[in-house]
């Protein structure tokens, strides 16, 4: 390790995520000094599916985010090296020529969709039939935010001189660059996966994602420097003027790297808001044809992932309608809910009694737009705690459907399961992770690992460390481990193989009739 200087050897992070941000400042042993976080709402919704924010207000709250944690008494400012930024992916914010945003950001959970029909020509249209990808490539036009934008609000789009995720309007925010780290680049643009760059203007996908070069920030890669915080964003956040901002991943990304996985033998799980698998890649390896490899928080490296959108949106869902209880005791008794609710399930056996939950809230890239999720089973002798443990289970299934969907393509078995995200605190849904996978589950030093993983890019960055491997195998470690349990594991892989797995088929033609008769969801 090489400490650029001998008294700056802190790290300032901020994770700009769908419920929270938070702030955070990292030594460069991957310990937290100190954490913020500070509760959002996730979204407004002017009508029916869809989900906005206003640009600002994320700016707002990462500003009063930095104050409270740079003004913290265990914070020496002069200590701080630089800083990195993780945000949610797939939220877009249009700027006008001065910098300010046009319209409220539409975040990845938006089901508004756009018109296809001059954006993929009869003769496209007809050679992705006959290859039998059309549905994918129609699915990424309509769900295109961009698309949507020129359909509906011509007006808005005309008068955009730039178009971001979120983490590049934050890193213009923070440093007045319109730069971006190709780490961030998840989401419906004219980006080639394969190559991480834009798209040559030659590529099809300049037809599906119409729009001018000049609208799209400068790619940097992970790692590398995106600019300094200004004085106008030093005085709004008080972090210090000059400081050097260097370039991370999506949130997820970074949650890989921050579970130190780096290579396809061991998979990242995140239980978050939106719950995934990954594998890290230095080969590009697509699931499906059309559905990309994202960028890595590593550079010139990949991560192969499946998700489950609402992911554990659903314990939090359950928690708002069935346990106010607990979550008012765990209050009273200073513990974390999930401490309270493992309480709740301790009694309720592998299996949850029969009950079974496909965990598709909202249907994701895995799923038709028909899909809806189910818990099937259900007995006089079924409680709350019983609901509370299918959904556990229920996500296990789902991502054990993406482990093996993984391995088939990487053609590498997975020997491991990182575990991050606040569902990672749960030693029941860490038991149960292992034995349905029938992998050993591990547990991070720490939860937030989206955070740890931008503090290794910045690490790398700064030159406290010559490359990646060091810093993974100096800033994380594993605290717990979770080994499967053998009859848990037989009943498990009995439910997925014979139950859950014929779940989505039988069930998919209800789901159509469902949404003919109701209209929801719409197409």
């Amino acid at each position: 390790m090489s400490i650029t200087s001998e008294n700056r050897d802190r790290l300032l992070v901020f994770d700009v995520g769908t419920q929270s941000i938070r702030g955070a400042v990292i030594d460069p042993e991957g310990n937290f000094c100190k954490l913020i976080k500070t509760p959002i709402d996730p979204y407004v919704s002017p009508q029916p599916g869809w989900a906005e924010q206003d640009p600002a207000y994320y700016w707002q709250n990462l500003a009063i985010t930095a104050q409270k944690l740079l003004s913290s008494h265990e914070i020496q400012m002069d200590r701080i090296a630089g800083m990195s930024l993780t945000c949610q992916r797939t939220t877009m914010v249009n700027l006008d020529k001065n910098g300010k945003p046009l319209r409220p950001a539409i975040l990845w959970l938006d089901q508004r969709k756009a018109e296809d029909s001059h954006r993929i020509s009869h003769w496209i249209r007809w050679g992705l039939k006959a290859i039998g990808q059309f549905e994918l490539v129609e699915k990424a036009v309509r769900e295109s935010k961009s698309n949507w934008i020129q359909d509906h609000e011509p007006e808005i789009w005309d008068k955009t001189e730039k178009f971001l995720f979120l983490s590049g309007f934050l890193t213009h925010q923070l440093t007045g660059e319109y730069r971006d780290s190709y780490g961030n680049m998840v989401g419906y643009l004219p980006f080639n996966f394969k190559h991480q760059g834009w798209s040559n203007p030659r590529d099809m996908r300049w037809k599906f994602f119409p729009m001018e070069p000049s609208v799209l920030p400068q790619l940097v890669k992970p790692g590398t420097f995106l600019g300094h915080v200004t004085s106008a964003a030093s005085r709004e956040t008080g972090i210090p003027e000059g400081l050097p901002v260097i370039a991370a991943g999506t949130d997820k990304a970074c949650e890989v790297l921050g579970a130190a996985c780096l290579s396809p033998d061991v998979a990242c799980l995140s239980y978050g808001t939106t719950a995934t698998i990954n594998t890290a890649n230095e080969k590009y390896v697509q699931i499906r044809p059309f559905a990309p490899a994202y960028p890595s928080a590593v550079p010139d490296a990949y991560n192969t992932e499946v998700m489950v959108y609402r992911g554990f949106w659903l314990v939090s869902w359950f928690k708002e309608q069935f346990g106010r209880r607990e979550m008012e005791m765990a209050g009273k008794r200073d513990v974390a809910p999930e401490t309270l609710f493992d309480e709740l399930i301790q009694d309720i056996p592998p299996g949850s009694m029969g009950l079974t939950l496909q965990p598709y809230w909202s249907p994701g890239m895995n799923t038709d737009a028909d899909a809806k999720g189910a818990i099937i089973g259900f007995g006089d002798v079924h409680t709350r705690a019983h609901i509370y443990r299918s959904i556990l289970e229920g996500l296990g299934y789902a991502l054990k459907d993406g482990m093996l969907a993984l391995e088939k393509k990487n053609r590498v078995k997975i020997q491991c399961l990182r575990v991050s995200g606040g569902g990672s605190q749960s030693d029941a849904a860490m038991q149960i992770t292992a034995d349905i996978f029938d992998r050993p589950a591990q547990r991070p030093h720490t939860y937030e690992t989206s955070a740890l993983g931008a503090a290794i890019d910045a690490a790398v960055g700064l030159k406290f460390y010559s490359d990646f491997p060091s810093a993974v195998q100096n800033m994380t470690r594993i605290t717990d481990g979770f080994e499967p349990i053998p009859e848990n594991r037989d009943l498990y892989g009995e439910l997925f193989e014979r139950v859950y797995l014929k779940m989505y088929e039988r069930l998919k033609p209800i789901y159509n009739e469902i949404r003919a008769i109701t209209g929801y969801p719409a197409l």
